[in-house]
């Protein structure tokens, strides 16, 4: 019997993209998606990140130790790894992305037996032709505290705006990774020329520094500062999702936050910066940024 078993790792954007291609891939295959939730968070000391689909509504049982590699996981990853890069493409049973811009072969891969699935896969070309699907599967179970669905209701009754502010390096406007100070400028500039009162619901690892950096209007901006830690980053997603318009960082979170907003009539306004080391973030190769979306 074959399965495709997604190796879902990384922060809460980059582990979307590893279940939408997966499900897709699935359903495309007629077999069924099983989710890795350990070992791509078994060795990640640096950040200390940790599964965090449960969140969603997502329709596929977890793997087993033994289809998680396990005993000697590490040892027998590296050993598919290994026979796989010497393989054909289509003889694959255990895929990695080959670069970061989108690659149209997965979409034709044919699963005849057990694939593991290990890579980020940026870009909804993946899924495109499921996404229907994907989007009922990562509906989002809202947080239950009165605090969130508070702000959720303002945002869904005004031209509410999600602002994501992403420090990747720090506070500085002048950064290898941040985006600019000038882009949100101009992100802002464009929304108000084309949206009557908007207003800015900021979120950010560091929500006082973006607050400054932007001299965003008192009367127009709110701050989302509450919902602290890894643990309530779904939280920060579904209220992104309940707002009818969008400036995103170059930040997967804030990709995804547009991506499962408001489907009609939204403005997604994103980085027009060409980024492609994978050092800390890449952002603006082929297949990143939906049709639709203004880059500034």
């Amino acid at each position: 019997m074959a399965f495709v078993i997604s190796r879902i790792k990384g922060g809460l954007g980059n582990q979307l993209f590893c279940y939408a291609v997966a499900r897709r891939l699935a359903l495309a295959n007629n077999v069924e998606l099983v989710i890795d939730h350990v070992s791509g968070f078994a060795r990640d000391r640096q950040y200390c990140r940790r599964y965090m689909l449960d969140h969603f509504h997502i329709p596929a049982r977890k793997a087993t130790a033994a289809e998680r590699m396990e005993p000697f996981e590490r040892h027998r990853r590296g050993v598919a790894k290994w026979i796989a890069r010497r393989q054909p493409f289509a003889a694959r049973r255990y895929l990695e992305n080959e670069g970061i811009a989108f690659d149209k072969r997965i979409l034709d891969f044919k699963v005849n037996k057990t694939l593991y699935l290990d890579g980020q896969w940026h870009s909804e070309n993946y899924f495109k032709d499921v996404e229907k699907i994907i989007r009922k599967d990562l509906l989002i179970i809202p947080p239950a505290d009165e605090l969130n669905r508070r702000m959720a209701e303002n945002a869904r009754n005004s031209n509410s705006v999600a602002l994501h502010v992403r420090w990747f390096d720090g506070h500085g406007s002048v950064s290898t990774h941040n985006a600019s100070v000038d882009y949100y400028k101009r992100a802002i500039a464009l929304i108000g020329s084309k949206i009557d009162s908007p207003c800015y619901y900021l979120f950010s690892d560091d929500p006082e520094a973006a607050r400054t950096k932007l001299s965003l209007p008192e009367d127009r901006v709110v701050v989302v500062a509450h919902n602290r830690g890894d643990e309530n980053a779904y939280a920060d997603l579904w209220l992104m999702t309940q707002c009818k318009h969008f400036i995103t960082a170059n930040s997967t979170f804030s990709w995804w936050g547009a991506w499962l907003g408001n489907e009609e009539n939204k403005l997604v306004v994103t980085p027009a910066i060409r980024q492609e080391t994978i050092e800390k973030t890449n952002w603006g190769f082929d297949g990143l940024i939906p049709a639709g979306w203004l880059e500034t």
